[in-house]
C-alpha cells in the first residue's frame, strides 16, 4: 500500500509502543533487544513495530559490528508539527473566545 509520508507517519504514531520506541530512541540508538526490553511482548512483534517506524522514514537502522542499533529520524516528525501548527490559529481563537464567555459570567457573578 503506498500512501504519503505524513500518513504514513502519523500512522506510525498512531501506537503507544511505536512512540514508546521512539522517545527511547530520542535518548540515543538502541538494538531491537534493548528497545524490547521494556515491553511484554516477543521480539517479532517488536521488530513489526520497528519496520512500520522505519517505513514511515522515523528511524533507521545501522550496523556496528554485529549491532544493528537502530536511531531516531525527526525530520518526519517535523513535517508533521507543521502539519498541526497550521492549526494553531484556530485553536488559539476557540480559546480566545472560552476566556471572553468565561470574563462575562465571572463579571455577572459579581454584578448581583
Amino acid at each position: 500500500m503506498h500512501t504519503d509520508p505524513l500518513t504514513a507517519t502519523f500512522a506510525a504514531l498512531a501506537d503507544p509502543t511505536r512512540r514508546a520506541i521512539l522517545a527511547r530512541l530520542a535518548q540515543g540508538e538502541a538494538t531491537v533487544n534493548e528497545l524490547a526490553a521494556p515491553f511484554e511482548m516477543a521480539l517479532p512483534s517488536v521488530s513489526r513495530h520497528l519496520k512500520v517506524l522505519e517505513q514511515a522514514g522515523l528511524i533507521e537502522q545501522s550496523r556496528q559490528a554485529q549491532w544493528r542499533p537502530r536511531r531516531l529520524q525527526a525530520a518526519p516528525l517535523k513535517d508533521a508539527v507543521q502539519w498541526l501548527e497550521s492549526y494553531r490559529p484556530f485553536w488559539e481563537s476557540s480559546f480566545d473566545r472560552m476566556g471572553e464567555y468565561l470574563d462575562a459570567l465571572q463579571s455577572q457573578e459579581t454584578r448581583k
